[in-house]
């Protein structure tokens, strides 16, 4: 048995804490099958296993938390404790990618890595934390994109209950395909603020 599948029997037994941890761990940077465990929670409630509102609740408190610590560690600790143990988990190519996507995108960037490109999320979380992004702000964005992401998530596997393993696989890819679509989208509307005060003057 997989570790997947040992951590979808466990949902069933452990419920709901089982859920908020791993969905806080994951989201503090800890690789786990964190989509495909909350859709298979959407599963388990519509089979009755776990309540629905209860499971979108602790969904999303845990990846709210979990990237405030991981913010909150990288803003704290600074730039050298994080690069030792990116380099560690074998991540420091994710930081390079993520500190480019912050500086590109500041906010937005931090939305779309909650639920579109969801494996750069934790690493977004370190690098707004290292640069000193606003906390307000930071929360603010990541706390639409995690509602969305659990929800999301979780109703999909809510509706399609007896196609969990291909709901997971069909978002990967899609992630992935709608990605150029929503960065031509951000970049079209920071084009548009550019030059709007030069056309008004």
């Amino acid at each position: 048995m997989s570790i997947t599948d040992q951590l979808l029997a466990a949902l069933v037994d452990y419920g709901l804490p089982l859920l908020f941890a791993v969905i806080t761990i994951s989201s503090v940077g800890v690789p786990f099958p964190v989509s495909l465990t909350l859709v298979a929670a959407g599963s388990f409630a519509k089979q009755g296993e776990m309540n629905l509102l209860p499971v979108l609740v602790a969904g999303s408190l845990a990846a709210i938390i979990g990237d405030q610590i991981g913010y909150g560690l990288s803003r704290w600790a600074g730039r050298p404790l994080v690069v030792r143990i990116s380099r560690r988990m074998g991540g420091s190519h994710k930081i390079k990618e993520a500190e480019a996507l912050s500086k590109k995108w500041g906010g937005p960037g931090i939305f779309f890595s909650r639920w579109l490109v969801t494996q750069l999320g934790p690493w977004i979380n370190v690098t707004s934390g290292i640069a000193g992004y606003p906390w307000r702000r930071f929360i603010l964005w990541d706390v639409l994109g995690e509602v969305l992401w659990v929800f999301l998530y979780v109703m999909l596997g809510y509706i399609f209950s007896d196609r969990v393993q291909y709901i997971s696989e069909i978002l990967g890819n899609l992630a992935w395909a709608v990605l150029p679509l929503i960065l031509a989208f951000i970049l079209g509307w920071k084009l548009f603020r550019y030059f709007r005060p030069a056309a008004s003057v």
